[in-house]
Parts: C-alpha cells; sequence; structure tokens
C-alpha cells in the first residue's frame, strides 16, 4: 500500500522540504550518545598499535567533529590495499564498532600482505543523533560523487583519493534496523514529497554486490564465514531482501555508483556492502560487531587469495 505519509511531523504530504522544513526537522534531532567517548576513546587505544590519521574535521553549529582513519604501521606502496569504512550511517552502530572490533582484534595478521585503510566512524554527528543523515538533512551514502553535498562523502574521497587505483577490496559496513521502516523511510518519502510504501526488515544478515561489476563468488565466500557467526537473511515470498532479487543466498545488487553509494569510492575489483540485522532476537550486539569483523577477515582473506 503506498500513501503519503501524512503522520510524519515534519512537512506537508506530498511536498519535498525546504529551508523551513529541514530547519524543524534538524531541531527535533536529540544527543544520545557520544562520539568522543564511545568512539574517539577506543580509536586512541590502538595509537600504541597503528598510525592514526585525522582525515577531516566536520564543523557544525558550533559543534567540531574531527574525521579519524586507522592505518596499518609500516605500510608499503607494494602491497594491495583494503578499505573498511563503518559508520556512514550514523545510527548503524555495528558498522562502527564492527569495524574497530576487526581492528583491535584481526587487521594485525595482515601485516605482511596488505595495507588496511580503516574509516570507522565516516559520520560522527549522525552516529550521536543515532539517525540516517546529516544536519542538513542529506543521506551521505547517497552522496558518493563528484561535488558531493555532505562533507562526510567528500572528506571520505579525499582520504582514498591517493589509493583509488589500488584499492583491491572495499567493504563498507551497515545495518538494516526496524527503525529504517518507523522513522527513515517515512522521514525521507516525507522529505522527498514522494509516497510511503511500507515494506518489511529482513532478519539477518545479508550483502549488497555491484550490479556493474558482480562478483558472486566473493559475495558467497563472505557469507560463508559470517555464517559461522550469525544468520543469513531470507529471502522473503518475492525471493526478494528489501525490494530487491535476491541473485544467491544472502546477497542482492545495487548499481552502486549510480547511486552514489561509499563501496563505490574506489575503483576496487572487490566490493560489498555488509547489512546486519540488530533487532533480531537471535542476535546480541556482541554477535553483530563479530559479525562484521568476521565479514572484514574473509573479504581480505578472498582478495589476496585471487588479486
Amino acid at each position: 500500500m503506498s500513501t503519503f505519509v501524512a503522520f510524519y511531523p515534519v512537512g506537508i504530504p506530498g511536498t519535498p522540504w525546504g529551508d523551513a522544513e529541514r530547519a524543524e526537522w534538524l531541531s527535533r534531532q536529540v544527543r544520545h550518545r557520544s562520539y568522543e567517548s564511545e568512539v574517539l576513546s577506543k580509536i586512541e587505544l590502538l595509537r600504541s598499535r597503528f598510525d592514526l590519521e585525522e582525515y577531516g574535521r566536520l564543523e557544525y553549529a558550533g559543534e567540531s567533529f574531527p574525521l579519524l582513519a586507522i592505518r596499518n604501521r609500516n605500510w608499503s606502496d607494494d602491497l594491495p590495499v583494503m578499505l573498511v569504512t563503518g559508520g556512514v550511517h550514523g545510527y548503524e552502530t555495528s558498522g562502527v564498532h564492527g569495524a574497530l572490533e576487526f581492528v583491535d582484534q584481526h587487521a594485525a595478521d595482515y601485516t605482511d600482505r596488505a595495507n588496511i585503510l580503516v574509516a570507522p566512524c565516516v559520520s560522527p554527528w549522525a552516529y550521536e543523533r543515532i539517525h540516517r543523515w546529516n544536519p542538513n538533512a542529506i543521506d551521505p551514502n547517497r552522496s558518493f560523487y563528484d561535488g558531493s553535498p555532505a562533507e562526510e562523502s567528500a572528506a571520505l574521497m579525499r582520504l582514498v583519493a591517493p589509493v583509488v587505483d589500488r584499492v583491491v577490496m572495499h567493504i563498507d559496513l551497515h545495518e538494516t534496523t526496524d527503525t529504517d521502516e518507523t522513522e527513515f523511510r517515512p522521514a525521507l518519502a516525507a522529505r522527498d514529497g514522494k509516497p510511503f510504501t511500507q515494506g518489511g526488515i529482513p532478519d539477518g544478515f545479508y550483502l549488497v554486490d555491484d550490479s556493474e561489476n558482480p562478483q558472486p563468488e566473493f559475495q558467497q565466500a563472505v557469507i560463508a564465514a559470517v555464517e559461522k557467526v550469525t544468520h543469513i537473511a531470507p529471502a522473503d515470498d518475492s525471493g526478494e531482501i528489501i525490494g530487491s532479487p535476491v541473485g544467491a543466498r544472502g546477497v542482492i545488487e545495487y548499481p552502486l555508483k549510480k547511486l552514489g553509494l561509499c563501496a563505490s569510492v574506489t575503483n576496487a575489483r572487490y566490493k560489498t556492502t555488509t547489512e546486519v540485522y540488530p533487532d533480531s532476537p537471535r542476535a546480541t550486539p556482541e554477535q553483530c560487531n563479530a559479525a562484521q569483523a568476521a565479514a572484514v577477515c574473509a573479504a581480505i582473506d578472498y582478495s589476496l587469495a585471487y588479486q
């Protein structure tokens, strides 16, 4: 069923937002958690073992958010680059903490075989508000293109620009949550003045491959590794996951570049976006973080074996 989102508290149903509606939406956003204490403090604990780089700084209404990347020591131009990103959508918690768990527990295992570059929290303002958008009501994960309107996206593109052609694998860590259906999709429909079509949330882990350059064996290697940690999302009665056909178990495809998605930010052969379901009664936060870390390890292992 498609209806205009009359219940969304901002804007007029069927009319795209202007500056006044965006300002009203922003006034409703509440800080729920601390980027400094929950993320930056954990990154700082890694300084003795890894190189840290401030690759940008967001300035929003008197608030300042340093953007930090983590690299392995002894970076070598002779080695392939493996890129890990998390927190592009700030509310997707295991994307951030799964990336940090990977660095803490596994990244050193690849020191002699690959350069590891991790941007664990691309959108810190949204992390604190537990939101999908930045303060301008822009989705960073639809904004990875030249002249990006999202500074979060532009900063990450600047970070990877020097190695954009040397990245062999890029894994972008996300979640699909119940609030996608109760808040974020209705907000998107309201913002754009479009009908809201009610959908469902898949129970389990799945991946998004690049329809322009699919790598099914790579995707299945990641699925196989994650299945040891948490369950894989089944297709619905239509053979789809969130409206997209399931080409292989736990895998759908999007045109990454066309949609301006983070996973399109390099020329890597191997690209994937993870999606964990943290609201499942069958998964704990610890499992979600571990699933993200397992996905990263499997993605790197496959890429090294078949680069």
